[in-house]
């Protein structure tokens, strides 16, 4: 089998620039196939580690799904809020070890506000178990200061001392802008890859001190400036929706009952995790889309091999004719055959692979600074390798057809080719 092997080495040699196309045509394949995989995956992963080690997030009563776009994704609005004595009272509950609540109704240029207080920076969690850091200046501790996300410090070029002018409601326009009120930036998030990044944090008194002469969304009376305001005691009347971290796992689904039969108003629990997994299933679709095309793609690069392989078949009948009168069988003329699209394929799969992984070693930091996505360089996952496998058998098996064909031309059909 090896002198049949070297055979097949030089006979592609000889024909290097068909035997390059083809190579690139499955080579680029790979690529595709192995980095829409590697997208899929990571997506999901960045998605479902939008948030971790909170136990429980609480909100009005209404479907998982919307109570975990509008607390964690910042998308869509609740349909009611929950009353700051019920927080406190649940907060103080012996099962709770931790709390923070979120206000949302605010906005800032596109991007959420979010109303808070410091324990979101101690306790939030995303990732794996990875917890908030500032890029730059402090947590926010003066009424009128603002901690930023990454993202809307990047871009709308904003510094630590920079002011930004909160609207009201999600539309900021000129009319809804709390424009006597300006917010002094005091700190600038790390990157985290998830919504936090596209926020702007404010503390609870602050959205508070803001509607004052605000009533049903309109300025219904005057607005004092920031001065008064500061010299005022502002307590929240409601929040949003708030989080949860418990002592202990197991008292997760009895705090949970507990939550949903609360009697002095409807309220929801949810556990991040399932909802996460509710809301990716129903993205399926596009994950699944995802991966058919990439398949054809690669059908496509095998296809091309074949056609690459039939091609030249006509032009190497003498060639097989001549090996047959040296004394080759046509086992040897069949093995050598799918020896040479093994090897294409082989050598297309390596290439393929090494040009992923040079291309996210370019782009990765790019990647994850335009669209908050990190794809880790590690080495192919037993899936990856099992595609990898998959399209090496796939251009073994494209392999026989020629060889076939090759196999049944006789020794004088080579010898009398007709022009």
């Amino acid at each position: 089998m090896g002198p049949i092997i070297r055979l097949a080495w030089q006979s592609l040699a000889n024909r290097k620039t068909t035997a390059i196309l083809t190579l690139l045509t499955v080579a680029i394949s790979v690529t595709l196939l192995l980095g829409v995989e590697k997208v899929r995956t990571q997506a999901k992963s960045s998605f479902a580690n939008t948030i971790s080690e909170t136990d429980l997030i609480v909100g009005s009563r209404s479907g998982q799904v919307n109570l975990l776009l509008y607390s964690v994704f910042r998308i869509g609005n609740a349909t009611n809020n929950i009353d700051w004595q019920s927080f406190q009272e649940i907060s103080q509950h012996r099962s709770v070890k931790w709390a923070i609540p979120i206000s949302l109704g605010d906005s800032h240029r596109g991007f959420r506000v979010i109303g808070t207080n410091s324990d979101y920076f101690e306790h939030y969690r995303y990732g794996q178990k990875q917890p908030l850091e500032l890029a730059q200046g402090e947590a926010f501790d003066s009424l009128f200061e603002t901690v930023i996300g990454a993202e809307v410090a990047k871009k709308l070029d904003y510094k630590i001392n920079d002011e930004i002018i909160i609207a009201h409601g999600i539309s900021d326009q000129s009319f809804n802008r709390h424009d006597n009120l300006p917010f002094k930036i005091v700190g600038i998030l790390e990157p985290t890859g998830t919504p936090v990044d596209r926020s702007v944090h404010v503390s609870l008194p602050a959205i508070e001190a803001i509607h004052v002469g605000w009533e049903s969304g309109a300025r219904l009376g005057p607005t004092p400036d920031a001065e008064l305001l500061a010299t005022q005691q502002f307590a929240p009347k409601q929040i949003t929706a708030f989080m949860l971290g418990l002592n202990s796992k197991i008292q997760t689904f009895a705090l949970q009952r507990y939550i949903n039969t609360y009697t002095k108003e409807p309220l929801s629990a949810i556990m991040p995790g399932i909802a996460l997994h509710e809301l990716w299933g129903m993205m399926s679709v596009a994950e699944q889309a995802l991966l058919v095309v990439s398949v054809f793609v690669v059908i496509a690069g095998l296809l091309g091999m074949l056609t690459s392989l039939l091609t030249s078949l006509n032009e190497r009948r003498r060639e097989m004719a001549i090996l047959r009168a040296m004394g080759a069988r046509p086992g040897h003329i069949f093995f050598l055959l799918t020896s040479e699209a093994t090897l294409l394929t082989a050598l297309g799969v390596t290439v393929g692979t090494s040009l992923l992984y040079l291309i996210l070693m370019i782009t990765q930091p790019i990647i994850q600074a335009q669209f908050g996505l990190l794809i880790p360089i590690t080495a192919p996952t037993s899936h990856e390798l099992l595609l990898l496998v998959l399209v090496q058998l796939a251009g073994m098996l494209v392999g026989i057809i020629p060889a076939i064909r090759a196999y049944q031309h006789s020794l004088s059909d080579g010898m009398t080719i007709k022009v």
